[in-house]
């Protein structure tokens, strides 16, 4: 057996559409680029997960961000010559899979999930595909035999119902799918946006509400102007435990970028006041993008590069697809 085969596989996959942001970078891009060597990893922009609300997407919308997204991964760190970076729907195999476990997965696990029930309701008109979105994640994950999964932790739910639908293809026709784990940080696994700190960063209200979110490839001067307009409140208190939810979320973004402990965080900007976390937690936030940004651009510039990596990211990966949808299909008596 050899070293590769010996490691665990770590899966993730993230949606193109929006703006991806800083909550996206710490809370999934940067575990991805640390975690790359530890495992073989498998890393998917899931463009067929974007369509389930149909209304909202434009065909040339959706592949220019599909191309962005991969750009942005490849740039923060993700090395295509240890992962697989790939467009989930350049294999097929997922949406393949996503049909037979549809036919395993009761409708009533569908309809419990939180963000399908947070979602339909601000629809007049729910699609099927939005229902069923949990499926087709699963079918990402378990298709490559996955062990891990970093996710943040609102997906905990969806991770929770991949192993329940692998769980019960298992007993129903044989082993064959790996009960994948959720890998979530201790801190920073949720980024709140810069102008209501009660609700998690958005990417679809990044795109829409310029101080909302910070981007992983705004310029300087933008990343500064969203940071000093931040929501904090009129005191000075910098301790963790005690401050406003607008003050914590600056303070977390800067302990997971510094990667100082809380103490020595409350005792540098004791007194201080805001202004002056604001400031450095800027000049931190844009000396840490800044490199990815270049890298994103030098990537943008060179369309048929990224392409290629692409592809090769799907080759890489296919005959594992493959083989595991040849045996579900094989279990269940197709073909």
């Amino acid at each position: 057996m050899t070293q590769q085969e010996q490691k665990k596989r770590i899966f993730s996959g993230i949606q193109p559409t929006g703006e991806l942001h800083i909550g996206n970078y710490i809370g999934a891009l940067t575990q991805w680029a640390e975690q790359q060597m530890q495992y073989d990893s498998v890393f998917c922009i899931v463009d067929l997960h974007a369509i389930t609300i149909p209304e909202s997407i434009e065909p040339e919308y959706l592949r220019k961000k599909t191309r962005e997204a991969a750009a942005i991964l490849l740039a923060s760190g993700i090395d295509p010559e240890c992962s697989a970076v790939f467009i989930q729907s350049h294999i097929p195999a997922h949406t393949e899979l996503t049909w037979i476990l549809n036919c395993v997965t009761p409708i009533g696990w569908l309809e419990r999930m939180t963000q399908y029930k947070a979602k339909s309701e601000q629809l007049e008109s729910v699609s099927t595909g939005l229902l069923d979105y949990p499926v087709l994640q699963a079918a990402d994950v378990l298709l490559y035999h996955t062990h891990l999964v970093p996710v943040g932790e609102d997906q905990r739910q969806h991770i929770e119902l991949m192993r329940d639908i692998a769980e019960r293809f298992n007993r129903l026709f044989g082993a064959v799918f790996v009960l994948p784990e959720p890998v979530i940080r201790d801190s920073g696994a949720r980024v709140m946006g810069l102008d209501d700190p009660t609700a998690k960063m958005s990417k679809s209200l990044g795109e829409k509400r310029k101080g909302h979110a910070i981007g992983i490839v705004d310029p300087p001067d933008l990343i500064r102007e969203k940071i000093m307009r931040a929501v904090t409140d009129s005191g000075k208190e910098t301790r963790f435990d005690y401050a406003t939810p607008g003050v914590v979320n600056l303070m977390v973004i800067y302990e997971v970028l510094s990667k100082h402990g809380r103490d020595a965080i409350e005792a540098h900007f004791e007194g201080k006041g805001y202004g002056a976390l604001k400031r450095e937690l800027a000049d931190l936030v844009i000396a840490t993008l800044q490199p990815v940004r270049e890298r994103y651009l030098n990537l943008m510039g060179d369309p048929s590069h990224l392409e290629e990596l692409l592809r090769q990211g799907a080759e890489r990966v296919r005959p594992i697809a493959e083989a595991t949808l040849n045996q579900v299909k094989a279990l269940v008596g197709l073909g």
